[in-house]
């Protein structure tokens, strides 16, 4: 049996589990939630197992209590195959008054409310798993500490391994958990059968509607040639009208959007809105990015080797795969990603801005000096533009790029970190 690779969820769920009756873990499919939440539960019932779901949906109206018996905390996987047992969970979890009762796992968000009695507010916590960071996979080397940034440690030159080769396989790979335990020969083949399932089978059981697995596809396949931009629903309708989608209009689209954000498919980026001195107008569209690079590649038929031969296109699907790591470790220390942009053209990637009230500037690169360059200067140019009589000044800047076998701090200050040197 593969062994168990480490996931900052680990950490995430012993926290939320210790002061909560109920945690529920969402998030893709396949991207480890049931294996991770086994870490800590005592016993299952497994409601993905058809002949289990069976079972349970007779005793759910006659005997509830008899399926959330057993060694706590008890696991519920993919719980929304039965509505109904949220509430029970619920009941449950007020009648004994303790911690560590239940996990729940799920791919596809709460159901629509009059399927459930009460929201879980005060009894359940929430963790949003992501397929692996380069970290969590094993190939970052993790010498680069975002807590220690800010926190204010510095840290002297490190070194990073990975190629414009690696960083194009691992785009392509994605961070299935799977993926990361067989051999490259195979390993690719995960998004493709992901990106199948989805179109084929997982689509059509979200929303109570029958969506259109051509229009499912052409979708998915839209937003990887848009991806890391900000572009309207408009613009992936007129794209999918270019290549066959028959008639389509923009609620349809957004219907097909809502879905797959259901599915924890679609996760974009929402727009940073800080206190800045300009009288620029903030641009508040969302980036589009997918919850893994992997799923845009895939969507394409792409390879390695198509992004190292299109490099444009390579640093779009980079910057995807950064935010997705990013994103695992804004997470580990109480934080959320955003992007900006304003009407005078300025613009940041991502924008990690923590609880506490602070924040670090962040521009993706896939790499070279001239790119590096620019993307300090963006971030130095934003930094003056705040504001600091109404809200702190970042509490670093950054340039992390794909390609690049050092991480250091330039002498004006601004970091240069390889993703693979990164983690939480």
């Amino acid at each position: 049996m593969a062994k168990y690779k480490q996931r900052i969820a680990d950490r995430l769920l012993q926290r939320k589990v210790s002061g909560k009756g109920a945690v529920l873990i969402e998030g893709p499919k396949w991207c480890g939630k049931t294996t991770t939440a086994k870490q800590l539960a005592k016993s299952i019932l497994d409601l993905g197992d058809s002949t289990v779901l069976k079972q349970s949906t007779g005793l759910i109206e006659i005997s509830p209590h008899t399926l959330l018996e057993g060694s706590t905390p008890r696991l519920i996987d993919e719980w929304q195959a039965l509505p109904p047992i949220w509430d029970s969970i619920r009941s449950e979890v007020d009648r004994r008054g303790e911690p560590s009762q239940f996990i729940l796992t799920g791919s596809s968000v709460l159901p629509e409310a009059d399927e459930t009695i009460h929201s879980g507010t005060g009894r359940f916590a929430t963790i949003k798993m992501r397929p692996m960071s380069l970290y969590e996979s094993g190939e970052s080397n993790g010498s680069v500490s975002v807590k220690d940034l800010f926190e204010g440690k510095a840290f002297s030159v490190r070194q990073c391994g990975l190629t414009a080769a690696d960083i194009a396989y691992l785009t392509c790979r994605g961070g299935w958990p799977w993926a990361t335990l067989i051999s490259k020969e195979y390993a690719l083949d995960q998004a493709f059968d992901y990106v199948d399932s989805v179109i084929k089978k997982d689509i059509q059981r979200v929303n109570k509607v029958k969506h259109s697995a051509e229009r499912a596809k052409l979708l998915l396949r839209s937003y990887a040639r848009n991806i890391s931009q900000q572009v309207s629903y408009a613009t992936i309708r007129k794209d999918m009208l270019a290549n066959d989608a028959g008639t389509l209009d923009e609620d349809t689209v957004a219907d097909y959007i809502k879905a797959l954000k259901k599915l924890f498919v679609i996760e974009d980026l929402a727009a940073w809105n800080p206190n800045i001195r300009s009288k620029a107008a903030i641009r508040t569209s969302d980036t589009r990015h997918f919850v893994d690079p992997s799923i845009g590649t895939a969507a394409l038929g792409l390879g390695p080797q198509d992004l190292i031969n299109d490099l444009r296109s390579f640093g779009f699907f980079f910057e995807d795969l950064a935010v997705r790591d990013l994103r695992v470790y804004a997470d580990a220390i109480d934080g959320e990603l955003y992007h900006y942009r304003d009407s005078n053209g300025l613009e940041c990637d991502a924008v990690l801005h923590r609880r506490n009230g602070s924040y670090a500037l962040l521009e993706v690169k896939l790499g070279g000096e001239k790119n590096i360059e620019e993307g300090a200067s963006n971030l130095m140019a934003l930094a003056r533009n705040i504001d600091t009589e109404k809200m702190p000044a970042p509490s670093f800047l950054a340039v992390i790029v794909g390609v690049g076998q050092y991480a250091y701090r330039r002498k004006d200050g601004v970091y240069v970190i390889p993703i693979g040197c990164l983690k939480d």
